[in-house]
């Protein structure tokens, strides 16, 4: 099993509601990519300086399901809109 984890940093700009817009596209594309065997998307409450604003942890069987993922159009439309309203990400890949 691959889990793919990714941290973001969200512009100030309209940040509540770009947050909620994001995870609700995210939480959206399980049933929408078959090679994405589950994901957990969540909103940061600690507001550390430490701290992103949200994080996601997804699975897949191996790196080709990841590749998979990468590129589906659905996937690719989500983060059309996270480039638009983050200011950093930051990724961890591992085997489990």
């Amino acid at each position: 099993m691959l889990v793919h984890i990714v941290m973001f940093g969200f512009k100030e700009e309209n940040k509540e509601a770009n947050l909620a817009q994001v995870k609700k596209m995210l939480e959206a594309l399980p049933g929408a990519i078959e090679s994405l065997k589950s994901m957990e998307v969540g909103i940061d409450i600690g507001k550390s300086e430490r701290s992103f604003d949200l994080v996601l942890t997804s699975t897949f069987e191996d790196q080709e399901g990841l590749s998979a993922y990468a590129i589906h159009p659905a996937h690719l439309e989500v983060v059309n809109v996270i480039k638009e309203v983050t200011t950093v990400a930051k990724v961890v890949d591992y085997l489990q």
